[in-house]
């Protein structure tokens, strides 16, 4: 039984959406050296003429970026340092006093290294093109709202090959679906702690279409990158990290503390590197050159352990106290494969078992897939012991119970009169007929009546007897028999046998 059905009655409901989405924008004309080296050709550019090509590109960048400012009434904020400011921590803060109306956010503007080509000539083959070469170019960050994909930034370097960066979050996205439905919800941070309707959000979010993210993607690169002018093919958008959450809501921090504390002290111990090659949907294979592990980490937010296996893992998090967050992030899509249509180079196709592609079209195979990561996990949780409840009835039979006005000290399942009482208890004739007050007298012959009767107010009070009707009867309740059967067990099997060997 999944974790979901086993604590229904504490849990508002369970979404699975994608989270964190990270896509990269390349020119299939210009995108790597030899593209660029022919597309110089064509132009009847020389190749050594590169820099002078690129030069007017990089103005056009830095002016278009200076106009959009201007027209949002914002500054370009220069960063000497990539890492200098935080740049989330900035933007909310720019938020709290701006407001979250749809337009222009924050511009960024940050020098960071960049893949660039690099003029040669080969004298041995007396060849000339371009080849692969790194350096450092200006990099803009335009962070934004949109109506439809929330809160989103793109990064736009202003040296070839202009490769772009866009980065969106599909909660942001799926409470824009929401509020045009009039489905309410509550949304903190990335985190819906709260919808009126899961069954309908889950359709919404199975729904994501693509081809309006690709629209999104095209207009947005012809405001922000000017670059993209002297190239009619425009740009090729790819995956290049991706998150897929699945949120088990539960309806307050109480009904989650224990049973995640108890998660995962269980699954650091327990989840080996089969299981986590499991959960991705791979075999473990002796030729496998990935590290596989597990590492647990504290943070303001609350805690996260999380199952790695080279570029992509499997996580969880106690989001915010309320909601269980199992998570597969993978920073290279074609980890995993699926069954679809390969183009062979001769022409011919066929399906097959194959890793998938990285274009953005692939994002709804890749859904089903890192869903499927999710719940693989789940089921693994859920196999494991729950002892969480077996902690919380320790904690009461051991603790004082009060009744009123009166106090009754717990029970010590090693102290010799508890254990002499529960001895008694667990004569065979009490299971069947049920005890009374005189009946313990009788194994218990230093008690006076009085005494008994406080003693059978404290079982009852702790929960380990219960009484029949208006009679003077009584049995032992399903907790009393498992406690008394604990105690025993643990004294004569485990405690014993230990001191005897010390």
């Amino acid at each position: 039984m999944l974790l979901t059905d086993r604590y229904q009655d504490r849990v508002r409901g369970v979404l699975g959406c994608y989270d964190r989405v990270i896509i990269t924008g390349t020119l299939p004309d210009f995108g790597h050296a030899q593209a660029a080296t022919r597309y110089l050709n064509m132009q009847k550019i020389r190749i050594f003429d590169f820099a002078a090509f690129a030069k007017p590109l990089r103005d056009a960048i830095r002016t278009n970026a200076e106009r959009l400012a201007r027209e949002a009434g914002i500054e370009i904020e220069y960063l000497r340092k990539a890492k200098a400011v935080r740049k989330e921590a900035r933007i909310q803060e720019i938020l709290a006093k701006r407001g979250h109306a749809p337009g222009l956010v924050h511009i960024f503007s940050v020098l960071e290294n960049c893949t660039t080509y690099e003029p040669w000539h080969d004298k041995r083959t007396h060849r000339t093109f371009l080849r692969p070469d790194s350096g450092k170019c200006v990099h803009y960050y335009f962070y934004f709202i949109d109506d439809e994909f929330g809160l989103c930034y793109l990064r736009v370097p202003t040296w070839a090959p202009y490769r772009l960066q866009f980065y969106f979050n599909g909660h942001n996205w799926l409470a824009g679906e929401l509020r045009k439905r009039n489905i309410a919800f509550r949304l903190i941070d990335n985190v819906f702690v709260d919808i009126e309707d899961f069954t309908r959000a889950q359709k919404i979010a199975d729904r994501f279409s693509v081809k309006a993210l690709h629209r999104f993607l095209n207009q947005l690169a012809a405001t922000c990158c000017p670059a993209l002018e002297p190239f009619p093919a425009g740009y090729h958008w790819s995956t290049m990290q991706c998150e897929y959450a699945t949120d088990i809501v539960f309806r307050s921090r109480a009904g989650l503390a224990d049973l995640y504390d108890t998660l995962v002290r269980t699954a650091i111990h327990a989840v080996k590197a089969e299981d986590v090659a499991t959960f991705l949907g791979r075999k473990l294979d002796p030729r496998t050159t990935a590290e596989v592990g597990t590492d647990f980490h504290t943070r303001i937010q609350g805690t996260r352990i999380k199952h790695h296996m080279g570029p992509t893992a499997v996580k969880m998090y106690d989001k915010f106290g309320s909601v269980l967050r199992l998570e597969t992030v993978t920073n290279d899509v074609s980890f995993f494969k699926h069954r679809r249509e390969v183009v062979h180079h001769d022409g011919s196709t066929e399906w097959k078992l194959a890793p998938v592609r990285k274009s953005i079209y692939s994002l709804p195979a890749l859904a089903e897939l890192l869903a499927a990561s999710n719940r693989r996990y789940l089921e693994f949780l859920s196999s494991l012991d729950d002892v969480s409840t077996g902690a919380r009835r320790v904690d009461r039979i051991s603790r004082t119970a009060q009744h009123g006005t009166r106090r009754y000290r717990g029970f010590n399942v090693l102290d010799p009169q508890d254990r002499k009482l529960f001895e008694i208890l667990e004569r065979g004739e009490f299971n069947i007929r049920g005890f009374q007050n005189r009946d313990l007298r009788r194994h218990l012959p230093e008690r006076t009546a009085p005494a008994t009767c406080r003693l059978l107010k404290r079982l009852r009070t702790h929960g380990l007897v219960k009484r029949i009707g208006n009679t003077y009867k009584y049995y032992l309740t399903k907790l009393g028999r498992r406690v008394i059967a604990a105690a025993l067990a643990i004294r004569e099997f485990l405690v014993i046998p230990v001191l005897a060997r010390a």
